[in-house]
């Protein structure tokens, strides 16, 4: 298919969604000109339902840094504007409005947006706590941006300027405190490898910057200087939880050098 008559593209890469890439898919089924799923080998029925839509599949392994099928669905894609998601993310009305305006011209100068997010986490929108607005680039033209590949958390890279739209995308990134948990599993296992890679000395200085001032620090920013208080208890459970990130990476980055 000619790229010049795909307009907009789609990129996502999955691993086991099948929880959630129904309601995904369904957001962006008919707005888009195209949409390519990379997936990392995945065992449940994840790709089962992805084929209920018109959708093009790339099958890959799951790599360590998951950034790289991201990358890889980036690449794939033949419109002139990209639409990067995850599967546990929705595209509302008023965002597929404000995109289609950008897309038919009106970009101006920019060759990529921030869009806002609003995460879920165990039944509740977060409002404050740095969770809303949660800005991340995620419409991009083809040629223009591309993933570091070397954080879990990284924004993608922009060879251009960046604009801002309006209309958040709903994130269900925490359904209920296990799958908060299950998700952390990963991150923080992450973290570790990365310690272990950088050969951090484990004393007595390392010993209490992971689990004094790193949480601490992490804690204060959520819960008071971006006002997780004003969401009450989940609020204080969601800076709580994100305090104890280095705590537990550092922990397993302990056992892993020590087995």
């Amino acid at each position: 298919m000619d790229k010049k008559k795909i307009t907009l593209s789609v990129a996502l890469a999955v691993y086991n969604e099948e929880q959630n890439i129904r309601r995904c898919l369904s957001s962006v089924s008919g707005f888009a000109d195209e949409i390519v799923i990379v997936d990392g080998g995945s065992t449940d029925r994840t790709l089962d339902i992805a084929r209920e839509y018109k959708v093009r599949i790339i099958q890959t392994d799951n790599p360590r840094m998951f950034h790289t099928n991201k990358q890889k669905s980036l690449e794939a894609c033949r419109g002139v504007w990209i639409l990067q998601l995850d599967a546990d993310e929705v595209i509302t009305e008023n965002l597929k409005s404000e995109i289609i305006s950008v897309i038919g011209g009106r970009s101006g100068r920019f060759d990529a947006f921030f869009i806002p997010r609003k995460n879920y986490f165990a039944g509740h929108w977060l409002r404050k706590g740095g969770q809303y607005p949660d800005f991340v680039i995620r419409l991009l033209k083809s040629g223009k941006a591309h993933f570091p590949q070397k954080s879990v958390h990284e924004q993608i890279a922009v060879n251009g300027e960046v604009g801002y739209l309006t209309n958040p995308i709903l994130h269900y990134s925490y359904r209920s405190i296990d799958e908060y948990w299950r998700k952390s599993d990963t991150y923080t296992s992450f973290t570790a490898q990365q310690l272990k890679d950088s050969h951090i000395p484990v004393n007595l200085q390392t010993f209490f910057s992971f689990n004094v001032l790193n949480p601490l620090g992490i804690f204060l920013s959520i819960f008071i200087r971006h006002k997780g208080f004003m969401d009450g208890y989940y609020g204080y459970l969601f800076a709580l939880f994100s305090a104890l990130h280095y705590p537990i990476a550092y922990r397993k980055y302990v056992e892993r050098i020590k087995s």
